[in-house]
């Protein structure tokens, strides 16, 4: 261990995602599909009010719950939504501000969090760096919930069920019943249900659903990272029943302090910004790589977020990354960055349609050269 760093910090390494970036810099015109952000521009909308907010001097501290306009609106549209006059709300530095926060205000050492598989790489680093246990219920081959195995996973030792739909790795959005099932069971056992929504309004195949339609015990993670295409203004928010959003805030005095003060007036003008056009295209892109893909890979069709989720030829997904980078200059991730399973990869398909159609190319070429066994 280095000389003055924690067990704690020395305990973790360099995310999957976060290797792919420094190895994209080392390469000449990669075909990166590992990035999962969105390639359509900021609205214009909010990139103005961002440039009025800083030539008013709008650069300083805000409230640690949010500038009370853009509080307002989202808990506005949240009350509306759900019918839940009581729900309080904080807006936070990014969402995954609002999950750091969230879970810190829900969780002590020893406490379980269950997880659904493949998931989101921060979650079981962030449980752990808790002292938090992690409970794993394997999603996989379908990727969707069997509430069943959830209820069969729970422990007195269970604080939190942790729900990402629509899913990042797999795209896959949880059904009404789905989530319905889960908020009443978790209401029913103790056990706060965190819902991260940050590509509810990526669902292309049928309508979103939130837990807390069903239960207003769910706490809720959103921003506007991937719906407006703002990942470097770092706005999310949290909402939920009164106690936890209050703790939420305290913890964020003592932490980010504040959503950064200029995103927060982007973010305000960015509410009343369609998105249309741009998702729109994010699901013709979603066709367009499936409809390439299909007689070359096995997956699962993602009904939401932009990610496709195949098997890696072969069966290691690690293995065909490295095939992919070596052979074809394409960045990848393998589903070891998502959990202990190494069989699947995970293609982001926000990117511009030239780079689709190389990508295209790219795994068609992968697959067809992908060795037989011995």
């Amino acid at each position: 261990m280095p000389l003055g760093i924690s067990k704690r910090a020395a305990a973790f390494d360099s995310s999957g995602i976060r290797k792919v970036f420094d190895l994209a810099a080392t390469l000449k015109d990669p075909i990166n599909l590992a990035i999962g952000q969105p390639d359509f521009a900021m609205p214009p909308g909010a990139q103005e009010a961002a440039k009025a907010a800083i030539d008013a001097g709008k650069n300083g501290y805000t409230p640690t719950q949010g500038i009370a306009p853009l509080r307002d609106r989202l808990q506005e549209q949240v009350r509306r939504e759900l019918g839940q006059p009581d729900r309080k709300l904080c807006v936070t530095s990014g969402s995954s501000g609002a999950l750091v926060l969230a879970l810190m205000s829900l969780i002590d050492p020893g406490d379980e969090v269950i997880l659904f598989e493949p998931a989101f790489l921060m979650y079981r680093p962030l449980v752990e760096f808790l002292g938090g246990r992690c409970v794993v219920v394997d999603t996989s081959p379908s990727f969707e919930i069997d509430v069943d195995a959830v209820a069969a996973a729970l422990t007195p030792a269970c604080r939190v069920i942790l729900l990402n739909t629509p899913a990042n790795p797999s795209g896959v959005v949880a059904s009404a019943e789905t989530v319905r099932d889960l908020a009443r069971l978790a209401e029913q056992r103790g056990v706060t249900l965190v819902s991260d929504e940050l590509y509810r309004s990526y669902c292309y195949d049928a309508p979103f659903a939130s837990p807390a339609q069903y239960s207003d015990a769910v706490v809720v993670i959103d921003g506007f990272s991937k719906s407006h295409a703002m990942t470097g203004w770092r706005v999310g928010w949290v909402h939920g029943p009164a106690a936890i959003v209050d703790a939420c805030t305290t913890l964020q005095q003592y932490t980010f302090v504040c959503a950064p003060h200029v995103g927060q007036w982007a973010a305000l003008a960015a509410i009343d910004c369609s998105m249309d056009v741009p998702l729109a295209e994010c699901k013709a892109k979603r066709d367009r790589l499936m409809a390439g893909l299909r007689d070359h890979y096995s997956f699962v069709q993602p009904g939401g977020a932009f990610y496709l989720y195949p098997k890696a030829p072969g069966g290691s997904g690690r293995s065909f990354a490295a095939r992919a980078v070596e052979e074809e200059q394409l960045l990848i991730v393998p589903g070891t960055v998502f959990g202990r399973a190494d069989t699947h990869f995970r293609i982001a398909y926000t990117v511009d349609e030239a780079m689709l159609d190389r990508g295209i190319r790219a795994l068609q070429r992968l697959a067809a050269r992908e060795p037989s066994p011995s």
